[in-house]
């Protein structure tokens, strides 16, 4: 399994993709939000914690098709599954990867960004906590939407379809972390629901996966 995660982690960087490209689009959704809304930093810091989280899962959203899609085409995922790894570690350690080369990256961004839409340091720190904890949601439920799709020609459109919806939770219970943060309340019950969120997927997604990949390569 971790040598499954550092293959696809030499692939992620050599390849670049998705890597660089989620990046530079979480960065230019930033930037050019206070273009559309206008320069006043009170209103920017009241809307930041939700512009950066519809960000960070738009980014996301976008390199999720890559998941299985190069180990589906040149045969690669037919050895994984008779290999002794179980499927559920090969998602689990695809989720991983997405994880590393996506969400932590944007996880480092965000201070820097943070700070684009008049947030102080001092509550920036929120956001970060809430993308820490969410962020691994995002990556495991893409991964089960990437597995659903595998095998299909131009699926990107449906797996954007399929995977949204099981987003909102995340999206809300993280935005809401960061946005009860910043403006001075206590967070402890966001964090834990959106902690629950994510130790829920990743729990059962993995082999819901798995079952999915199991039928697509039959």
């Amino acid at each position: 399994m971790i040598a499954l995660i550092f293959r696809d982690l030499r692939i992620a960087v050599r390849a670049g993709g998705g890597f660089g490209l989620s990046l530079a689009f979480f960065f230019i959704i930033v930037i050019f939000f206070p273009f559309a809304i206008g320069p006043d930093l009170h209103l920017l810091s009241k809307v930041a914690p939700g512009t950066l989280w519809v960000g960070a899962l738009l980014a996301c959203l976008l390199s999720l098709e890559r998941i299985f899609a190069l180990d589906f085409e040149d045969g690669t995922l037919d050895l994984m599954v008779t290999s002794p790894l179980p499927l559920e570690g090969v998602v689990i350690s695809k989720a991983i990867v997405h994880w590393l080369t996506t969400g932590l990256p944007l996880v480092f961004l965000t201070p820097f960004l943070g700070v684009l839409l008049g947030l102080q340091n001092s509550n920036v720190i929120f956001l970060i906590i809430s993308l820490i904890f969410g962020t691994p949601a995002l990556s495991i439920i893409g991964t089960f939407g990437a597995a659903l799709t595998a095998g299909m020609k131009r699926g990107g459109l449906l797996l954007s379809i399929l995977v949204l919806p099981l987003y909102i939770p995340t999206l809300i219970f993280g935005a809401e972390a960061a946005r009860r943060g910043i403006q001075g309340f206590e967070t402890q019950t966001s964090i834990l629901l959106l902690s629950g969120v994510t130790l829920l997927s990743w729990a059962i997604l993995p082999f819901a996966a798995a079952s999915v990949l199991r039928i697509n390569l039959r």
